[in-house]
């Protein structure tokens, strides 16, 4: 009985470990299907293709730097990143609904908690901050931001502009 548990358990684990592996793969993939799919909308299309834009950054950073990261490292920033930008839409329309002031104190909230949490530390601010110093875009954060530690701050932040 005991070896029949051990071997559900560990059939168990290997399996979480599987669907975890394969985290950063199924949010790249899905923004990029957006950014190509022609029935996308224009803010679909940008704040997709600001995910693809991070995610190819942080591949690119960890093997530039010669960097050891495991498969968390990378599902936890691809996972921290998708959920930021959703809960970002997601709290700009609840503050879009209380007042104009609201909804600029939620935008720097999210660029603030972003710009605080560098992951690399890049010192090439033009490229780190190309959607920062864009006024047109929908997401205007750091690409060089760590994604996890940024959204645990603006969570506990976020809560207390959206009373």
């Amino acid at each position: 009985m005991k070896k029949l548990l051990i071997i559900l358990c560990m059939a168990f684990a290997y399996n979480m470990q599987i669907c975890a592996q394969s985290l950063y793969k199924t949010v790249y993939e899905r923004a990029i299907s957006v950014v190509n799919d022609p029935k996308s909308s224009e803010e679909d299309i940008q704040i997709n293709q600001f995910k693809v834009t991070v995610l190819n950054y942080i591949t690119s950073q960890v093997k530039k730097r010669a960097m050891e990261k495991d498969s968390y490292f990378y599902d936890s920033q691809a996972v921290n990143l998708a959920s930021f930008i959703t809960d970002f839409e997601s709290d700009l329309l609840k503050a879009r609904g209380i007042s104009t002031a609201k909804r600029l104190e939620v935008i720097n909230c999210y660029r603030d908690a972003s710009l605080a949490n560098p992951l690399f530390n890049d010192s090439d601010k033009e490229k780190v901050y190309c959607y920062v110093n864009d006024k047109q875009t929908y997401t205007p954060f750091s690409i060089d931001t760590d994604w996890e530690k940024a959204y645990d701050i603006v969570t506990a932040k976020i809560k207390t502009i959206l009373k």
